[in-house]
C-alpha cells in the first residue's frame, strides 16, 4: 500500500458557535433569558443595556449645570447683587419629595411592610406558651404539634407520641413515667385552641369538636352530632339507611347536613402557604377591529447594543493584545444581539401562526380549540419540528381568556362521524360543561356522556370519557350524586 499526500474537497454540516448560541437562547424562558443577558453584560465590556435614561440626556444635563454655574459666576462678579441669585442645584436634586395622602400617586415609594403568614405550628406554639403547662405537659404539647400534617390533623398514634415524650424525658435524665391518658388530656386542650378542631384524628372528630364548641342554641346541633355517629353512611350518601338509623325526617336531615357544611373540614387549611407561580408572558394577543394582533411583550425584550466608546477604540491595523481583546468581545456582542433578535423573530412568527389556527378558541373558549400538532406549525413557518418545540417550551401567551403556555394550544385529536377531527382539549371542555349543567340528583354517567358526544358527531369511547374526566379531577357519577 502506497502512502501519499493529497487534497480532497468535501461538504459537511457543522454547528457554528453562533448557531449553537442561537439554538440555546431559543429554548430559554423569559427568566432564564434575563439571567443569560446579565451574565453576558457582566463578562463582555462592549455589550451594554439601553436604559430609559440615555447618555445623551445625561450629557445635556451636564451642559445645563455648567451653564448655570457660569450664570452664577457672572452675577457674583457684577457691580450690584440682585435680590434672588440663581443656584446651581434645585431642592429636588438633594431632597426626595414624599407626596402627602391627598396628592400624587397613592402607593409611590411606600415601604413593603407586609409579613408572611404564620405557619400552623408557629401559631400553635404561640398559644401553648401562654398556657400554664408544666414542663412535661408542654413537652407533650410540642410533640403533638410537631406531628400535625398540612390539614391540621394528628398524623401519628397516641402511643407514638407517648414513646417520643418518654424518650425525650430520658435524654434529659428525668425518670418520670408518661401514660397515654396524660397525652389525651393535653390533646383535648390543644383541640380547643385556635383553630378549633386542630390535632383531630379524623374528619369526624374534627367536626364533632367544632359542634361542641358552638352555642347550644344553634338549631339542629344535636341532629348534626347524631349524623356524625353514622359518618360512614354520611360520606357514602346512603340516604335510606341514614333516615332509618337516625330516626330523623328528611327536613331534619337536610338542616343537619347544612349545619355540618358550615364547619371547617381542615383546620390547617387557612395556614397553608399557597405559593403562586407567577409567569411573565412572552407574547401578548389583543383584538383590534375584529382582528387578533400578536405582539411581543416589551417588558421581557432585552434592549442591548454595542458600547460606542469601546468600539471607537478599536484600530484596524493594530494587532496588539488590547486591540484583539476589544475585537473579540465586539464580535461576541454583535453575535449575541443578533441571536436575541432571531429568537424574538422566531417566537413572534410561531405565535402568530398558532393564533391563526386557534382563532375559534379566542372567540368562544376551550370548546373551539382546533386539533394542532407541531408538524402543522413547522411546515407553515418553514422550521424544523424540534425548533418549534424549543420555541413553545416555557413560553407563555397572554390572551383575553387568560395566560397559557404555547404548548397548551397543541393537542391530540379524535375522529368525528363527519370525517373531521376534534381536539382533545375541546372534548374535555364539553365534558366539563355537561357535568356542570347536569342534575345533581341524577348525574351523568361516563356512558351517558359518551352517547351525548356521539350525538354531536364526536366518537369517544366510555373509557376515553373516564380518562378525560379524571384528568379534570372530576369524581365519578356515584360520588357526584347529591341525595339531599
Amino acid at each position: 500500500m502506497k502512502l501519499s499526500v493529497g487534497m480532497k474537497v468535501t461538504n459537511s454540516l457543522l454547528l457554528t458557535p453562533q448557531l449553537q448560541q442561537a439554538i440555546r437562547l431559543l429554548q430559554l424562558s423569559s427568566l432564564e433569558l434575563e439571567q443569560e443577558v446579565q451574565i453576558q453584560l457582566d463578562s463582555n465590556p462592549l455589550l451594554e443595556k439601553i436604559e430609559e435614561y440615555s447618555v445623551l440626556e445625561h450629557t445635556a444635563n451636564i451642559d445645563e449645570n455648567e451653564q448655570n454655574k457660569k450664570d452664577l459666576t457672572n452675577e457674583l462678579n457684577a457691580d450690584y447683587l440682585p435680590e434672588h441669585l440663581p443656584v446651581d442645584t434645585e431642592w429636588d436634586d438633594i431632597y426626595t419629595h414624599q407626596p402627602t395622602a391627598l396628592g400624587g400617586m397613592e402607593y409611590e415609594e411606600r415601604e413593603d411592610n407586609r409579613q408572611d403568614n404564620l405557619s400552623l405550628k408557629t401559631h400553635m406554639f404561640e398559644q401553648i406558651n401562654l398556657l400554664h403547662f408544666s414542663m412535661t405537659d408542654k413537652l407533650i404539647a410540642h410533640c403533638l404539634v410537631d406531628s400535625l400534617d398540612e390539614k391540621g390533623f394528628l398524623a401519628c398514634e397516641i402511643s407514638e407520641i407517648t414513646s417520643s415524650v418518654q424518650h425525650l424525658l430520658a435524654s434529659m435524665e428525668y425518670e418520670e413515667e408518661i401514660e397515654e391518658d396524660e397525652v389525651l388530656v393535653v390533646l383535648k386542650l390543644i383541640q380547643r385552641l385556635d383553630p378549633v378542631g386542630v390535632a383531630s384524628r379524623g374528619l369526624a372528630e374534627c367536626l364533632l369538636i367544632q359542634l361542641e364548641n358552638i352555642q347550644d342554641s344553634i338549631a339542629y346541633k344535636s341532629e348534626a352530632k347524631l349524623l356524625l355517629n353514622y359518618y360512614e353512611l354520611l360520606i357514602t350518601n346512603d340516604l335510606p339507611k341514614l333516615l332509618k338509623q337516625t330516626n330523623l325526617n328528611l327536613d331534619q336531615l337536610k338542616q343537619a347536613v347544612s349545619l355540618l357544611k358550615t364547619l371547617k373540614p381542615y383546620p390547617g387549611e387557612e395556614f397553608a402557604h399557597n405559593e403562586l407561580d407567577y409567569q411573565i408572558p412572552d407574547v401578548v394577543v389583543t383584538k383590534k377591529e375584529n382582528h387578533w394582533v400578536v405582539q411581543l411583550n416589551p417588558d421581557v425584550m432585552p434592549k442591548l447594543r454595542v458600547n460606542s466608546f469601546y468600539a471607537n477604540m478599536i484600530r484596524r491595523a493594530d494587532q496588539s493584545d488590547d486591540n484583539q481583546y476589544l475585537r473579540h468581545h465586539m464580535l461576541e456582542a454583535k453575535n449575541f444581539i443578533k441571536s436575541i433578535d432571531e429568537r424574538h423573530k422566531t417566537l413572534l412568527k410561531v405565535a402568530t401562526c398558532i393564533v391563526e389556527h386557534q382563532r375559534l378558541f379566542f372567540e368562544i373558549g376551550a370548546e373551539g380549540m382546533q386539533p394542532l400538532v407541531l408538524r402543522n406549525i413547522a411546515e407553515e413557518v418553514e422550521l424544523h419540528e424540534s425548533t418549534v418545540s424549543r420555541v413553545t417550551t416555557n413560553k407563555f401567551m397572554l390572551t383575553p381568556r387568560g395566560l397559557f403556555e404555547l404548548k397548551y394550544f397543541f393537542s391530540s385529536h379524535v375522529s368525528t362521524t363527519s370525517g373531521g377531527e376534534a381536539s382533545a382539549t375541546a372534548i374535555r371542555a364539553k365534558i366539563k360543561k355537561l357535568i356542570l349543567d347536569e342534575n345533581s340528583r341524577k348525574p351523568l354517567s361516563d356512558n351517558a356522556i359518551s352517547n351525548i358526544l356521539k350525538d354531536d358527531g364526536i366518537e369517544v369511547a366510555r373509557r376515553t370519557v373516564a380518562k378525560y374526566r379524571e384528568s379534570l379531577h372530576i369524581p365519578s357519577s356515584s360520588e357526584r350524586k347529591v341525595l339531599i
